[in-house]
């Protein structure tokens, strides 16, 4: 059999190699011609599926190394009776991850005690209910907002988005969608950014048009909110970079980016192949995750400052920041040629499991929290009981 498959997607050769001919395009040239005669398509994130792609195709069998699927028309699929696959939940741990060390740079550069703060999370899905239980971690009040989970389960902590508007932070993990009872395309647009104050603040990692960017931007500009974050943009590859200019932290789509959830992603897609076919994989993508590594914390004042040292050596957020940000005024098909190559060619970062904090006893009341974020602890024997509690 023939597999087309994204030429960015890690470890391929191992995970599909063994199934047929591996057949490897990159996601910006990919034209029908090129999957007429395949029989299984595997794409990420950023390749649009649908007719104008497959109709005449062979393709049988579709995946996506992603956890979104807004850009894959099922309705398609299903008609042609294609089987289709996704990667949900593969990138969880890495988003949450993101939200996390972006709190605490704000916190810090706006001189925030996290703990004293309220957090509204919209969509509490596999990113959403980790981001909440890290939250919770922080000593911070959590806000859960999922309709379609509400209707689903009866469950009424999950409150609609008219009762947590007035919270301080609110962060967004939702898929982008046009036809649901609840849409999500620019939830966030000028009548919702008019009901917020300037003391509130924004957070998506989710899909840039789950914002209204320009209308964010002028929110931004007059200073009706206090500041946003922003992993994904409206009309990505392409990017307003006079909004970056505004945001507090700016990064190009690379919130779920840990090699960990790239592999994740990849075993799923090959599982889910290997059902299709009927067949057994032979390979095990796991030797591929990194070793775990020491980090010692700076010495600070205090315990959100010495959490703050640890996550940055763990994941150097400002970093990344400083490197997009060197995109402004390139032309826009430089710019966003520069944003794919950021966000598919750049080293991934492991996830906090593969961190070992080196704690000492002046702060073993932080073990608990390190470990709700998903770091490993070392250094304190008295930290056993409360590992195995946690586990």
């Amino acid at each position: 059999m023939i597999i087309a498959a994204d030429a960015a997607i890690p470890y391929r050769e191992e995970a599909f190699a063994e199934f047929g001919n591996l057949r490897l395009f990159s996601a910006t040239d990919l034209r029908p011609g090129d999957v007429r005669d395949a029989d299984a398509l595997i794409v990420r994130s950023v390749t649009p599926v649908n007719a104008s792609l497959l109709e005449g195709s062979s393709i049988r069998f579709v995946a996506a190394a992603s956890a979104g699927v807004d850009h894959v028309d099922q309705d398609y699929l299903r008609t042609r009776g294609i089987r289709f696959a996704y990667a949900a939940g593969c990138n969880a741990d890495s988003v949450s991850e993101y939200i996390v060390t972006a709190l605490h740079v704000i916190a810090s550069r706006r001189n925030w005690k996290l703990k004293e703060k309220s957090i509204a999370v919209v969509g509490v899905g596999n990113v959403g209910s980790r981001v909440a239980r890290k939250a919770q971690a922080l000593e911070m009040e959590v806000l859960l907002c999922d309709p379609p989970l509400r209707d689903t389960t009866g469950d009424l902590s999950y409150r609609p988005f008219d009762e947590v508007l007035h919270a301080d932070i609110l962060t967004f993990h939702v898929p982008l969608s046009l036809k649901s009872p609840y849409p999500t395309r620019h939830m966030i647009d000028r009548k919702v950014l008019d009901r917020l104050s300037s003391k509130q603040y924004l957070i998506n990692t989710s899909r840039g048009a789950v914002f209204d960017n320009q209308e964010l931007k002028t929110a931004l500009l007059e200073g009706r909110i206090e500041g946003a974050v922003l992993d994904v943009w409206e009309g990505e590859p392409q990017f307003d970079d006079s909004l970056l200019k505004l945001v507090d932290i700016g990064t190009p789509h690379i919130a779920g980016s840990a090699i960990d959830g790239k592999i994740r992603a990849t075993e799923m897609t090959r599982d889910a192949l290997c059902g299709f076919l009927g067949q057994s994989p032979s390979s095990d993508l796991t030797v591929f995750y990194p070793e775990s590594r020491p980090v010692r914390p700076q010495s600070t004042t205090g315990n959100q400052e010495h959490i703050l040292s640890v996550l940055l050596q763990a994941f150097d957020i400002m970093k990344v920041d400083e490197n997009f940000r060197s995109l402004a005024g390139l032309s826009p098909e430089r710019a966003a040629a520069s944003f794919e190559r950021m966000r598919t060619q750049n080293p991934l970062r492991p996830e906090f499991r593969h961190f070992a904090v080196d704690l000492d006893k002046r702060h073993i009341d932080l073990a608990e929290t390190y470990a709700a974020l998903g770091f490993q602890i070392r250094g304190i024997k008295e930290y056993a009981p409360i590992e195995r509690r946690l586990a």
